[in-house]
């Protein structure tokens, strides 16, 4: 059986189209006959439309996966370490309380203190942090390109909050799942998921409280929903707002067979003037828990857990 994502399946519904066209001309009498040369340039001039919106998209995955892939993908995460209260020895070791696939058998002390990282060389010795050689730094903030990061070889260490929670993430260039990865796999384009929805703001900005896969809490803000329409049903996704994009965290009826069971991302971009936005399912794509058991990854709110089967965007992953 063909794999559903065969590019050949994305043009059977263009030649059907046009068999039943030139079938609707020739048998409805009651019509005035239309020149096959005007069918011809009708279709001539629709069909490059598909083809680039499909390719777009196709592009789009492709940057999609190689993203993934990179050295600063979410395939290199190779270790979450939750840090207790006080001091967390880190290195090669077993004997450490976080133990390093390679690096120095005993590679420092990450020190948690009041909510506040930081990180010990052992005596004499020192840690590369952000590239440069040190026996103490503070591990903070978590997030962002400026993020102090310690280097050990091919390992990088720095901090992740997960709700309320401080852990150390590790980065592996040549992690084993980077290294089995087998690529994504898709549902065919279909522009029928392209969806232009309706922005409808809350009356104010208000924050939602999110579980996550490990089950912290995450806060969130959101400024409004997006009404739109499939299949004859309305829906409404609630909208976080995420730099100056909408981002959706949802899942579908599809949930658990076809594509992951938790949930699935979207970003969508924000309102124009006439409060609309285009929702487009067919970039629909995976969280990184979905690859990874050292991510974590927001649950959809109840509101965008939707009644609805979204065969469009990015299937389930398999090793």
């Amino acid at each position: 059986m063909a794999d559903r994502g065969d590019p050949k399946l994305l043009i059977q519904p263009v030649q059907r189209l046009e068999s039943q066209e030139e079938a609707t001309v020739r048998s409805n009498s009651r019509l005035p006959a239309i020149p096959a040369g005007l069918v011809t340039l009708f279709l001539a001039c629709a069909t490059p439309v598909a083809r680039d919106y499909v390719s777009e998209i196709e592009a789009w995955r492709v940057d999609r996966e190689e993203r993934l892939k990179a050295d600063d993908g979410w395939l290199t995460l190779s270790g979450l370490f939750f840090l207790a209260e006080g001091d967390n020895s880190f290195g090669s070791s077993p004997t450490n309380d976080i133990v390093l696939r390679t690096g120095p058998a005993h590679a420092g002390v990450f020190s948690l203190r009041d909510g506040a990282i930081t990180a010990r060389a052992p005596e004499g010795e020192t840690l590369s942090v952000n590239g440069h050689d040190t026996t103490v730094a503070q591990l903070s903030p978590c997030e962002g390109d400026d993020r102090p990061t310690i280097t050990l070889g091919p390992l990088k260490l720095f901090c992740h909050l997960s709700g309320d929670r401080l852990a150390i993430r590790v980065r592996d260039r040549e992690s084993d799942i980077r290294r089995g990865f087998t690529g994504l796999r898709w549902y065919p384009v279909d522009e029928a998921y392209r969806i232009r929805g309706r922005y409808i703001p809350h009356s104010e900005p208000h924050t939602i409280e999110l579980s996550n896969n490990l089950g912290d809490v995450l806060k969130v803000q959101t400024n409004g929903s997006v009404a739109l329409e499939l299949d004859g049903q309305e829906m409404r996704l609630t909208a976080v707002d995420y730099d100056d994009r909408l981002w959706f965290i949802f899942r579908d009826l599809t949930s658990g067979s076809e594509t992951y069971p938790a949930a699935r991302f979207l970003y969508a971009d924000p309102p124009g003037a006439d409060g609309r936005t285009t929702v487009d399912f067919n970039r629909a794509y995976n969280p990184p828990c979905a690859f990874n058991p050292h991510t974590t990854c927001p649950l959809p709110p109840l509101e965008n857990r939707l009644a609805v089967r979204i065969e469009a965007g990015e299937l389930d992953y398999h090793d």
